[in-house]
C-alpha cells in the first residue's frame, strides 16, 4: 500500500468510520488477494472517501492528468499526493489519450491491485441510478479479474454536489459490497461487453434500490 494511501487510512479513514459511523455491509465479498474492480453507483464527491475508509486494502482512483501536469509548487505538491496515493490517470482529451488510463490499470489489476470504476461515467444528477459505459466490463475482461458491484447510500445528502466537505452526520452513509461476477472466459465483443455491463447495472441496483434509467447520465457541467 502506498505510504500516502496508508497514512490516509489511518487518518481520513478512521476519521471517517468513527466521526461519520458508516454501516458496512458484504465486506465478505473483498478478496484478501488477487486483483478486482470495485464497481459503484455516484452520487457524490464522498462515494471515494468512504469506499476508500471502508475497502481494506489499497484502492486506486482515476484522477484527471492535470492534477499530474500542474506548474509550481502547487502542481509539485498535486503531482506528488496523486502518485503518493497510486492514483491512475485519465486524459480528458479522450480517443487514444484516455486509454492511457486502461493501458494503467491493466497491469496494476493483473498485479493484484483493486481498482475503483463508476460505470455511469459522472454523478447522478438526481439520484437515480443511469446506463453503465462497458469500460468497466472491458478493463475487467482484458485483465481476467472479478467485478464486485458497490452500492453507496447517503452520501449525496452528507456531501450534496457543490459542498466541499461532508456534513458531520453519524449513520446516514451506507456502503454495501455485492457478490463478484467473475469474467474469466468472457468474450470481449460488444453485445458480450454490453452484457456484463448491464448485469454489473442490475446487481448494484439490487444493493441501492435506486430507480434505473436505461440511457446514459447527462453530464455534468463544468
Amino acid at each position: 500500500m502506498p505510504l500516502i494511501y496508508s497514512i490516509g487510512k489511518l487518518t481520513v479513514g478512521n476519521a471517517l468510520m468513527v466521526g461519520w459511523k458508516p454501516r458496512i455491509e458484504g465486506l465478505e465479498y473483498i478478496p484478501k488477494t488477487g486483483g478486482a474492480i470495485f464497481a459503484g453507483n455516484h452520487l457524490s464527491v464522498a462515494d471515494e472517501l468512504f469506499l476508500g475508509a471502508a475497502v481494506p486494502r489499497h484502492l486506486a482512483f482515476w484522477a484527471k492528468s492535470d492534477y499530474f501536469v500542474g506548474k509550481g509548487v502547487k502542481g509539485f505538491f498535486s503531482r506528488k499526493l496523486m502518485e503518493g496515493l497510486g492514483a491512475i490517470r485519465v486524459e480528458r482529451a479522450g480517443g487514444r489519450a484516455a486509454l492511457t488510463a486502461f493501458d494503467a490499470a491493466i497491469p496494476a489489476l493483473k498485479g493484484g491491485d483493486l481498482v475503483a470504476v463508476y460505470p455511469e461515467g459522472t454523478r447522478s444528477p438526481d439520484g437515480k441510478l443511469y446506463r453503465g459505459r462497458t469500460g468497466v466490463a472491458r478493463l475487467a475482461v482484458a485483465a481476467g479479474v472479478p467485478i464486485i458491484p458497490v452500492g453507496m447510500l447517503g452520501t449525496e445528502v452528507v456531501q450534496p454536489i457543490g459542498r466541499l466537505a461532508p456534513k458531520l452526520m453519524r449513520g446516514v452513509v451506507t456502503v454495501k459490497f455485492g457478490k463478484p461476477i467473475e469474467t474469466v472466459g468472457r468474450s470481449d465483443d460488444r453485445t458480450s461487453l454490453r452484457e456484463l455491463t448491464d448485469q454489473v447495472m442490475s446487481e448494484i441496483q439490487k444493493l441501492t434500490g435506486q430507480e434505473y434509467v436505461p440511457r446514459y447520465a447527462p453530464k455534468r457541467e463544468e
